[in-house]
């Protein structure tokens, strides 16, 4: 699998990684993620990104693949949390959150922490940065980042503060590809695309129960892709192949349950960024469409 400078990090990161929050949220056994976490790093994924919110997702990974733990490169976020006393964002918190990450992965550092979707407001007060700071500092995390989107992740950026930012990114959601992107680029930072297929929401007939697909199933009936009325793997493969053709992206974050779809991700991964006419013609059909409340999903 091709893959890719990492920014100014000393990270060669794979083109796909594999995004632990349905692992968590739905409750898969260890024997599943372990199939499913073998098999993504055999199919030649090296990136692996979790977050202290996502149920049981750290403890999975620490319990199936702290044994191969110089096999990947190892992303969480903090923020939340999700179970601690205090409240989110509080910076004692937010240091006992990222003992626990690293208690649950099994590890003794990672290669970074996000912030999860931290608003400008609390960036302004400092304390947040300052905790993650301290954590790089004692060797807890190698290089720190900003999750998240719109102007918040704009502020974020300029702080000057991150190594590296995970963003949504997508045929549905294009945001920063003009906003937030080309100042991390100027940075060098390195750049994770979060959502990256959109979450196939416009291979669904009415619209989705789950409220985490529903906005880019709206935003599909705006867009009406063409491609997108075809065979579903062929979509997939072009909606895929779009966000790695987005200049910046180095990796896209891919969910999945089913262990046998990462050598099928793997093989669409290896077709390779698409052609600058077709990349213009899907940003050009989302520029057309897109309303001015279209703004990065979180």
């Amino acid at each position: 699998m091709e893959r890719r400078a990492f920014g100014k990090t000393d990270m060669m990161v794979s083109v796909l990684g594999f995004g632990a929050a349905e692992i968590g949220f739905s409750n898969a056994s260890e024997e599943t993620v372990d199939r499913l976490l073998g098999t993504a790093l055999d199919a030649g994924l090296n990136v692996i990104d979790t977050a202290e919110c996502y149920n049981t997702s750290e403890e999975l990974i620490g319990k199936t693949m702290s044994h191969r733990r110089d096999d990947f490169y190892l992303f969480t976020k903090c923020g939340h949390t999700s179970g601690l006393d205090g409240e989110d964002w509080n910076p004692t918190m937010l240091e006992e959150s990222i003992d626990r990450s690293l208690k649950r992965l099994k590890t003794d550092y990672v290669d970074t922490i996000h912030l999860h979707s931290c608003s400008e407001d609390i960036l302004r007060q400092g304390d947040v940065i300052d905790v993650l700071k301290r954590a790089k500092e004692k060797g807890k995390t190698r290089y720190i980042g900003y999750s998240g989107d719109h102007t918040d992740a704009l502020y974020a950026i300029k702080t000057g503060a991150f190594d590296t930012f995970e963003t949504s990114v997508s045929i549905a959601d294009q945001e920063a590809v003009d906003l937030t992107i080309p100042e991390a680029v100027k940075r060098g930072m390195g750049i994770i695309a979060k959502r990256p297929i959109a979450n196939v929401a416009w291979n669904y007939s009415e619209k989705p129960e789950n409220g985490y697909y529903q906005e880019y199933w709206e935003r599909f009936h705006e867009l009406d892709y063409p491609f997108l009325k075809g065979e579903l793997p062929e979509a997939v493969e072009k909606a895929l192949r779009f966000t790695l053709t987005v200049p910046g992206v180095h990796t896209a974050i891919v969910g999945t349950a089913k262990p046998d779809r990462w050598i099928q991700n793997a093989k669409l991964a290896a077709k390779g960024n698409l052609s600058e006419k077709e990349y213009n013609q899907i940003r050009d059909l989302y520029n057309r469409a897109a309303k001015k409340e279209w703004a990065g999903q979180v």
